[in-house]
Parts: C-alpha cells; structure tokens; sequence
C-alpha cells in the first residue's frame, strides 16, 4: 500500500497494526486509497510551485542544478578534521583579494553537446554564494581560510543531466584541499524553495535519481525501499505513476507489501521502479514527491 514507508536510516519504536513496538519498522500512514490521493495533491501543488518558479523567472527551464554546489577536489587531512564541517556551514573567509569574471558570459555544456550562455560572478560573488548555501550551524568551526582562487570548470547534475559549468577553485590555508562553487550569476539559476519540512504530513518514498531516453515514455526512477520482493516475508514489490506539467514530472511510487502488519527491520536496499509518460520527458524537470524538489536525470541515449 501506498503508506508504508522505509526509513532506513532512522531508528525508531513503531506500531504496527496490532504487533508490539518494533525497531526501525516500515510507518503505516493509513488507508491506501486515502494515501495515494494526498499523494496526488502533493504532487500537484509541487507542480504548481515549480511552474510559478519557470514562470516568475521568464519562462523556459534556464538552467537548472540539482543538490548541493559546493564541490571539494582531495580529501581533508588527519589534523583538519573539522573542515568539513565549516565547510558544510558556509564559514569561509577572505585572505587575501579575489579575481573578478574574465569576462561577462561563459557556456555551460550538457553531456549532449547541448549549452547555454549563463553570465559569470566574480571569485568573491561566488564565495557569497557558498556562505548563503551553508548551514551555518557549526559556530565553533573556525573558519576556512581562502587564499586564491581560479576560473576552471566542475561537472554538476542539473534536471537535464549532468553538465560542465565555468566555476571558482578556491585554495585555503593550512590545506591541499581545494573547494569550487560555480561562477554562474544566481539569476541565471532557476530555484525553487520547498515547504518547511514535515515529517507528519509530508508523505510518500522520495525518488533520488531518475533515467529515461530522449525518445522513450519511460521514465525509470532509484530510490531506498525495501531489500527482497513482495513474495517474500517483509518484502515489498514497488509501481511508479507519474503526475505532469508543461515544466516538470512529479513520480510517486507506490509500494506493494507482502503483507500488512509485518514486523519487519528497517534495512534500506537500493531499489528502481518505471512510470510511463503521456509523452517524452524532454526538458521537463523530474521532482520527488515529498518536497517537489529536482532529482539528477541521466539520459541514456
């Protein structure tokens, strides 16, 4: 049923329709005719947000980055240990002054040969940019040093697949590191924000990439469900439907149990499921389901 979730990274103490308190189990969120319905308007108000975003930002899907920006080139050493951290909070600093833009535009390519003209941010605009993505919630990090920086290029997923961007390489003190952010101007990005988070009424199996053709209907979804199959004990067999717009696709996946009531582990496995479209996806955004936020795409031919 549409309800049953997998949590696999959470422990927790559940119920499950009459069985004792289970740890890590699947969460029953109630009759399935009910769920899969909330999961249809869910979909449809993600649809609608997202449509706004395209429209507000003069129509067109633009360019459109999928996860976090902030990329780092080599691993962090023993004595930096906090780094990562700081980094992930957004707590860098300048040492020293930073090169502007070489020039007013640059091209971001699609693994296509696709691309598009984005204007380009200056070394310490971008770095703007980092702080303002961090979580800011590590207020005894010290802060990351910069110590230079260059124009170069970094590969990052976007909602028409992965894509080479002119980007700023930062060097820091104190480390062989190097971090990069993309030097693209943030109006040249489209962005969507989500609903605050709720994990009470934010319902369904969030997808985390997705792979069509450039021709096919098909839209084959990953996500983390259930390790073995309906046909056995604890196990869960998944479908896919697809809810659409003119700018995005919003993919709900419904899980088909062995049985209801299972007292089953929460152990997370990595899973696939494949909705049909009313036509190829095009350029159109793939957005999971419980916040409507955009996942990679791969396109495979």
């Amino acid at each position: 049923m549409a309800g049953r979730r997998w949590l696999p990274w959470i422990t927790a103490v559940v119920l499950l329709g009459g069985c004792g308190p289970v740890a890590g189990g699947p969460i029953q969120d109630g009759p399935a005719g009910d769920d899969v319905e909330r999961l249809h308007q869910q979909a449809r108000d993600a649809l609608v947000r997202y449509d706004k975003a395209v429209h507000d930002a003069g129509g067109g899907q633009r360019f459109v980055p999928v996860g976090d920006l902030t990329g780092q080139r080599g691993d962090w050493e023993p004595t930096n240990e906090n780094n990562k951290a700081a980094l992930l909070a957004g707590s860098v600093q300048v040492a020293t002054a930073l090169p502007g833009p070489p020039g007013a535009t640059g091209k971001v390519v699609w693994e296509n040969g696709t691309t598009r003209t984005v204007p380009l941010v200056s070394a310490e605009q971008a770095l703007s940019q980092l702080r303002a993505a961090g979580t800011g919630d590590c207020p005894d990090c010290a802060p990351l040093e910069v110590t230079g920086a260059r124009l170069t290029t970094t590969r990052i997923q976007t909602t028409r697949g992965p894509a080479t961007v002119p980007a700023w390489e930062y060097t820091l003190k104190g480390t062989a590191v190097r971090v990069t952010r993309p030097a693209v101007a943030s109006s040249a990005i489209l962005t969507v924000t989500p609903p605050s988070w709720d994990p009470y009424h934010s319902g369904g199996l969030a997808i985390e990439s997705a792979t069509t053709t450039t021709s096919s209907r098909q839209l084959t979804v990953s996500f983390t469900g259930s390790p073995g199959p309906a046909s056995q004990p604890c196990g869960i067999d998944y479908s896919a439907e697809a809810v659409e717009s003119d700018n995005a696709v919003v993919v709900i996946v419904i899980a088909h149990p062995h049985a209801d009531g299972e007292a089953c582990l929460s152990i997370g496995a990595p899973r696939s499921a494949t909705a049909e479209l009313t036509r190829p996806l095009g350029e159109r955004a793939v957005l999971e389901v419980q916040q409507g936020t955009p996942v990679p795409l791969t396109i495979t031919g």
